[in-house]
């Protein structure tokens, strides 16, 4: 396994395996891989030759009160789990090697941008979008790996490379828990012992919107509702949004049919928390 700085040096990389007729997987990360990347990890080296995973944490997707400076880097331990997973070429720039001097070309999206996390950060999924479609150009892979957790950007993210006709295949992996339920997550590390028992409360309260969903409760106010109601009874947990909506428009539903996604972000002290569920619902025959 290798790790290298440049773009030159990935495109030499991925020209020789080109040569050779192999096939590449990128796992696009901001390091302090988790299980949760070792699973992306693990889909790539099984569907594809050779495996990119890029390690970087993007500064244009971050707010002026966001959390840049404090997200947690660690990339000798993410090296050490890249390899064990079988990655063979780690790309970790610098911001000055992805975004030089006079940078000033972007890609956004509307719409689909606009909801959910949209909301609350009003630049996010311009500074993904923009990096994303950047590595994509530096590593011209097969396929691309992104985690479900991250739902509204797995959407937005399959339909820029739609939109943009950059030939990549999207593929989306589970969500991976802990033991007791908490989706895994680099800012999980933010939260000290009381704050995480309370963190909790967000997988109980997807786990019981997805049961009422699955004893067949159609109504999205009633779902919501409910998880809305679990989440209040934290004291620790401050809800950003608890929404119902189509998986497709990212738009709000009120009937439970279709593609759906029910997504919730929670802060939890000052570290700010997703998870969702996502089903595709048959309408009932009349």
């Amino acid at each position: 396994m290798r790790l290298v700085h440049t773009v030159k040096e990935v495109r030499e990389q991925v020209k020789e395996w080109r040569m050779e007729g192999l096939s590449i997987g990128l796992v696009p990360t901001m390091g302090f891989l988790h299980e949760g990347h070792q699973s992306l990890i693990a889909a790539s080296v099984k569907e594809n030759d050779r495996t990119v995973v890029s390690i970087f944490v993007n500064p244009t997707q971050f707010g002026p009160n966001e959390d840049f400076e404090a997200y947690p880097r660690d990339i000798e331990k993410d090296m050490a789990l890249c390899d064990e997973t079988g990655a063979d070429l780690i790309f970790n720039p610098e911001p000055e090697e992805m975004y030089p001097d006079g940078f000033c070309t972007y890609t956004n999206i509307t719409g689909l941008g606009d909801a959910l996390c949209g909301k609350s950060r009003p630049i996010h999924f311009k500074g993904v979008c923009t990096v994303v479609s950047k590595l994509f150009n530096i590593v011209c892979s097969d396929r691309a790996y992104f985690g479900e957790k991250d739902a509204q950007q797995l959407a937005i993210i399959k339909r820029m490379v739609k939109d943009m006709n950059i030939p990549v295949e999207i593929k989306g992996c589970p969500i991976v828990r802990e033991q007791d339920g908490l989706a895994k997550s680099s800012r999980n590390t933010y939260l000290n012992e009381k704050e995480r028992a309370a963190a909790l409360i967000l997988s109980k309260a997807i786990f019981a919107g997805h049961d009422m969903v699955n004893a067949g409760e159609r109504d999205a106010k009633k779902i919501v509702g409910a998880m809305t109601e679990i989440i209040k009874s934290e004291p620790l947990a401050v809800i950003d949004y608890v929404e119902m909506v189509n998986m497709d428009t990212m738009q709000p539903v009120d009937v439970v049919e279709g593609n759906i996604l029910c997504a919730i972000a929670v802060k939890i002290g000052k570290t700010r928390l997703i998870d969702n569920f996502n089903d595709n619902i048959r309408q009932a025959t009349p």
